[in-house]
């Protein structure tokens, strides 16, 4: 009862959220003046942006044009993308899926190396292994991610040449459907190894680079948490017992140690979809970063209100859900307050 009554009051408090956000990007973008460049000429004359502003109800006061805005979002409408030259409700799906799949890929990395690197140095302190793994953290949290994308390029793309950039072969692209626009588990639909290979093998090189930061901090903060859950009585009191020292780093301390990097691990998936703006542009990833650079040497306003409002109410669902993972393993969290 006491999850649920949670659950509900979280869910209640999220559309004020983002209104709220709404609110606030929509009065930051136009504070940068207002979006009529995008779809100017020279040659057009001042009874032809009048017109213009007219059609998009920018000739309205600056409330009026949020409803506006407001009301096309409710409706699908989000607005002309000068940089696709096409509505941003076509072009926005298509851009998302492919960002998706390299944030999710990359957060896959992230996640299993993390927790198997911190879980195997805490429970090596002070050894070999806990010194590799500080290494390893300090160089993915420190590196620039630029400078580290750019180093596997030079190395495996143009020096080996074993690793393409892109996000796939344009003839095993056009040999299957894309109804997900997830290459991977279009090739798996479509029941095409090949495509599927492909599709894992473009994936390799941006998903280290944006994933080897987010695993470090995983990794970082799994270690610390473990090692402090190791010196805890009812862990001293399972060893007691004749627990195997497996089972006790298994079943009491690991599951402990996950509740404080569960939040961790929650907010760098969002970052990783931010974080994706440098790989894309480095790999030539067709996602939303490149997207969004694009949009704002152009001033594309409305794609950027699009891209901001969407990673926003993003994180408000993953804080959400980070949440209530984060009471599932704390017992101790009273939800009711």
């Amino acid at each position: 009862m006491q999850l649920r009554d949670y659950i509900l009051r979280r869910l209640m408090v999220l559309p004020v959220l983002i209104i709220g956000v709404s609110i606030v990007v929509f009065t930051l973008t136009r504070v940068g003046g207002s979006p009529i460049g995008i779809y100017l000429s020279h040659e057009m004359t001042p009874d032809e942006v009048a017109e213009i502003e007219a059609r998009f109800n920018l000739d309205k006061p600056v409330w009026v044009q949020y409803l506006y805005w407001i009301r096309g979002i409710a409706m699908g409408d989000f607005g002309w993308s000068g940089v696709a030259a096409a509505p941003v409700a076509d072009v926005f799906p298509l851009k998302l899926a492919a960002t998706m799949e390299l944030a999710l890929a990359s957060g896959l990395v992230a996640l299993l190396l993390g927790i198997a690197l911190g879980t195997y140095a805490g429970a090596r302190r002070n050894r070999l292994p806990d010194h590799v793994t500080r290494i390893v953290a300090v160089s993915g949290a420190s590196l620039p991610q630029f400078w580290f994308g750019i180093l596997l390029l030079i190395i495996f793309w143009a020096q080996i040449g074993i690793a393409p950039i892109g996000r796939s072969d344009a003839t095993i692209f056009a040999s299957i459907a894309h109804p997900t626009g997830l290459y991977t588990v279009d090739a798996i639909l479509a029941g095409s190894p090949a495509a599927f290979w492909d599709a894992i093998w473009h994936l390799v090189l941006p998903s280290v680079t944006l994933g080897y930061g987010a695993t470090a901090i995983i990794a970082r903060m799994m270690r610390s948490a473990l090692v402090e859950e190791l010196q805890q009585d009812y862990v001293d009191a399972a060893r007691a017992k004749g627990l195997a020292e497996r089972i006790v780093l298994k079943r009491h301390a690991r599951r402990n140690a996950l509740v404080p990097t569960v939040t961790v691990i929650g907010l760098t998936f969002g970052f990783l979809l931010q974080g994706t703006i440098t790989v894309e542009i480095i790999f030539r990833w067709p996602g939303l970063g490149r997207w969004m650079a694009d949009s704002v040497l152009r001033g594309d306003q409305a794609t950027l209100m699009t891209y901001v409002l969407f990673t926003s109410v993003l994180f408000l669902v993953v804080n959400l859900i980070v949440d209530l993972v984060y009471a599932n393993l704390d017992r101790r969290v009273t939800l009711g307050k």
